[in-house]
């Protein structure tokens, strides 16, 4: 049985509250992942671990939720499309999730070791990963494009330290291969950062898709020229 609009948007309002505090839980599991490798902290790193849980549950939440609208409310246009696109953001929040345990797990093999090199450009990439989630969910709940195509821009500055960070590490290892095993690691810590900014682009993706109708593929290349709408 199909309910008032009333009923409608107040559980759109629940499935965004959650969108926002999965987002909340993700970006402290990136920066403590990062606190973890900074400090070689096995008690950090050990917590990120056992907090993917959370996250996990979180997601399906979600998911059960959207379904749940489908199901009683049977949404139409931009709040079908709203729907569809907060089942997705849980999704690449997931696995973003999952990167940041990864960061975590790859700390408990380093803390025995001292870091190979002052972390600069690392730490940047995470800051940048957690203000694209922060401005692309803002995005989702506000309904606006714009944003989310800004957001995504940002993936560019990520892929550009990792690359910086490649080079360097190489360096090390041809300098001296007993550098490769830690070098190695820390080019895995920068790689799962690099995925969560891809995936943080996906969802601003999804953003426009809610806003707009239309699919499209955001980076940095996106069209400026192009109209917003949002």
């Amino acid at each position: 049985m199909i309910q008032t609009r009333g009923t409608l948007d107040r559980e759109l309002r629940q499935i965004q509250d959650n969108i926002l505090l999965m987002g909340s839980m993700l970006e402290t599991a990136i920066q403590r992942s990062i606190e973890a490798l900074r400090e070689r902290d096995i008690e950090i790193a050990q917590q990120v671990i056992a907090d993917d849980t959370h996250i996990n549950e979180l997601r399906y939440q979600i998911e059960e939720q959207c379904l749940a609208v489908i199901a009683t409310q049977q949404p139409v246009a931009g709040d079908l499309r709203t729907i569809i696109a907060a089942m997705h953001i849980a999704v690449e929040m997931e696995r973003m999730a999952d990167h940041a345990e990864g960061i975590a797990h790859l700390v408990m093999r380093l803390a025995d070791e001292p870091l190979l090199k002052p972390l600069i450009d690392v730490p940047r990439m995470a800051d940048i990963a957690c203000e694209m989630i922060k401005t692309v969910l803002d995005a989702f709940v506000a309904e606006k494009s714009k944003p989310a195509k800004k957001a995504a821009k940002r993936d560019d500055e990520i892929d550009q330290l990792y690359d910086q960070v490649f080079r360097e590490l190489l360096t090390y290892m041809i300098q001296d291969p007993r550098n490769i095993s830690r070098a190695t690691f820390l080019l895995w810590v920068a790689h799962n950062l690099e995925r969560i900014g891809d995936r943080a682009t996906n969802i601003a993706e999804r953003v426009v898709f809610m806003n707009t109708g239309k699919l499209k593929e955001l980076g940095g290349s996106w069209d400026k020229s192009e109209p917003s709408i949002g």
